[in-house]
Formats: C-alpha cells, sequence, structure tokens
C-alpha cells in the first residue's frame, strides 16, 4: 500500500472517531439526565440516612453531608462525560455565557442549552424520587414527623431573602468559576477536583442555606417532596423556591462574565 493511501485511511478513520465521538441530541439529553439523576439520587440520600431516626448514620452531622455530596459530584461527573457533565443549569449557563462549547462539538446554541436544562431537570426529579424509594420503610416508618423538606431541597438558617439569594450567588460563583479554569492547570484532576470544591463550598458557605449552588438541585426534589407521599411530610415552602434557582443563576452568569476577564483563558 502507498504512503498515500496508507495516510489516507488513518484521515478517514480519524474522521469516523470524531464523528461517532461527537454526542448526539439524545445523546447529550441521557447524559445529562443520567448524571443529575445519580447526583440527586446519592445527595438526597445522605441527606435522609442523617435525618431519619431509624437510619444508622442519624445525625451524622454536616460533614458527612459534605462530602457525600462531594462524592455524589464526583460519581456523576464520570457517569455523565459525554456531555461534558454539567449536571446543573448554571454551570451550563455559566460555559454558554464566557462563550464556550458546552461540551466536544457541541456548542452554546438556544436548542443544545434547553437539552441540558431539560434534561437536568428531569434527572434531578427521578434522582429525588429514587431516594425516596430507597428509604420507603424509612419514611413510612418515621416516628418523628414533621418536616422532611431538608432531605429534597434547601432552607436558610436565617431566612433574609436578599442576603440568602447573595450567599447561593457566591457559591455558585465559586463553582462555576473553578469549571472554566479547570483544565488549565497542570494537575488537570477534573472530577475529583469539581468534588473537592464542592465539599468546600459545602463546608464553607453551606451553613447559611444548605448550598444549593444548583437550580436542579433544589426546584426538582422539591417538587418531588410536594408530590410523594411522604408522612408528616410538611409544606414545601414554595415561598422560598425561587432564591436557589435565581441565586445560582446569577452566580453562574457572574463567572461567565467574570473569569474570562480576569483569567484570560
Amino acid at each position: 500500500m502507498s504512503l498515500l493511501a496508507s495516510t489516507s485511511t488513518v484521515i478517514a478513520a480519524a474522521a469516523e472517531q470524531t464523528v461517532a465521538a461527537t454526542p448526539t441530541t439524545m445523546g447529550l439529553f441521557a447524559s445529562e439526565f443520567f448524571g443529575t439523576m445519580i447526583l440527586i439520587l446519592l445527595g438526597a440520600g445522605v441527606c435522609a440516612a442523617v435525618t431519619l431516626p431509624k437510619s444508622f448514620a442519624k445525625n451524622a452531622g454536616w460533614v458527612v453531608i459534605s462530602f457525600a455530596w462531594g462524592f455524589a459530584v464526583f460519581t456523576a461527573v464520570y457517569l455523565s462525560f459525554p456531555s461534558g457533565a454539567h449536571l446543573n443549569p448554571a454551570v451550563t449557563l455559566g460555559l454558554a455565557t464566557a462563550g464556550r462549547d458546552l461540551a466536544t462539538n457541541v456548542p452554546a446554541t438556544g436548542a443544545n442549552i434547553g437539552i441540558y436544562l431539560a434534561a437536568q431537570f428531569l434527572g434531578a426529579f427521578v434522582g429525588a424520587v429514587l431516594a425516596f424509594l430507597a428509604y420507603k420503610k424509612h419514611f413510612d416508618d418515621d416516628s418523628e414527623p414533621g418536616s422532611r423538606l431538608g432531605i429534597f431541597a434547601t432552607g436558610p438558617a436565617i431566612k433574609s431573602y436578599g442576603w440568602n439569594l447573595v450567599t447561593e450567588a457566591l457559591g455558585t460563583f465559586v463553582l462555576v468559576a473553578w469549571v472554566l479554569a479547570s483544565g488549565k492547570t497542570p494537575a488537570e484532576i477534573g472530577p475529583l477536583g469539581v468534588a473537592l470544591v464542592v465539599v468546600s463550598i459545602g463546608m464553607s458557605l453551606g451553613g447559611a442555606t444548605g448550598y444549593a449552588i444548583n437550580p436542579a438541585r433544589d426546584l426538582a426534589p422539591r417538587f418531588a417532596h410536594f408530590i410523594l407521599p411522604i408522612k408528616g411530610k410538611g409544606d414545601s415552602n414554595w415561598s422560598y423556591a425561587w432564591v436557589p434557582v435565581l441565586g445560582p443563576v446569577i452566580g453562574g452568569v457572574l463567572a461567565g462574565l467574570l473569569v474570562p476577564v480576569f483569567l484570560p483563558i
């Protein structure tokens, strides 16, 4: 075989691999749906574990919650790599604001953004339902009826809508800023890096509002709490629900605007 023919064969094979590596619309949706579902299954799961009275992990505390959410992110990122593993509308909007592609060969068009957001919210809802099913007998046998909203959604330690909004925006800004800068350092620790960032945000800023830092993580599980047959579940606190949606959106967009200015990457 001639050198030209060999080169053509290699180029053709590489082109086929590139085309195959470009996610389809359904592939993007499935990736974000599955990753966000796993994120909430594990995240709401640890909240159930430390809250429900007959759980072995009852009262395990904030450190366990913070690390478990970080590990949930670590797991979910690996399981949603084809779409870039956003798992979070604030990340999607932050990347789009910064002029980045959503993933390799996936431009930040309105249609693609819509696919990501729909998958994230739906995945978060299903993940919350699965967490409920995992602890179904505990919910049924709960001898301490009262609000179980904290298993599914966040709430402030001190209610002050304006300042709660600031806290959520700041936490999300840190997260999206890291996402925008990641891959530009020699370590390139990827999923472990973002997991540790989430742990850090939880420990440092989470005490004020429960650190939603993700509109899908809060709104969709809150809706699951609203419709699921949970014994003594209490109110879903819809009057607060806009804060962990708007705050992360503001933080993500600000990161998309400011990080490229301060870090020309």
